[in-house]
């Protein structure tokens, strides 16, 4: 039985670390006291949640590869990631939300290449545009000839 207290007295501290410092010694042995009966449970808990942290999806493993390919030499910060994953969510959602609705306005359910392109053209700026649906016409291409 002494391998139990002496692993609840080990996580005991670091829970409560934080509000330690504010008590006086009187407090901090109310809290080692409480804390021994309620660590093992807590202990359990941070592993749970640990275990369930949910997943953020972000664009910055597909960015760091075009910035490799563009620069390698070049690294970019968790700052400027996440300017880029917001420039990148905004611009999908634009063209998303403005196929949606010229798919809309012929009467169609599904959103095809051909409201994409559409939808890019009417976002996105002069030569830029011409770009991306050049970049998106030749990825169509090469999808579609790899599914055959």
């Amino acid at each position: 039985m002494a391998p139990k207290p002496a692993s609840t007295a080990g996580k005991a501290p670091a829970s409560t670390a934080s509000k330690a410092p504010a008590k006086t010694t009187e407090g901090s042995k109310a809290a080692k006291k409480t804390s021994k009966k309620t660590a093992p449970v807590a202990a359990e808990g941070d592993k749970k949640a640990r275990r369930k942290k949910s997943r953020k999806e972000t664009y910055s493993s597909y960015i760091y590869k075009v910035l490799k390919q563009v620069h390698p030499d070049t690294g970019i910060s968790n700052k400027a990631m996440a300017i880029l994953n917001s420039f990148v969510n905004d611009i999908f959602e634009r063209i998303a939300s403005e196929a949606s609705k010229l798919a809309s306005y012929s009467k169609k359910s599904t959103i095809s290449s051909r409201e994409i392109q559409t939808s890019v053209r009417l976002i996105l700026p002069g030569e830029l545009s011409k770009h991306a649906i050049s970049e998106g016409t030749k990825s169509v291409t090469k999808f579609s000839s790899s599914a055959k």
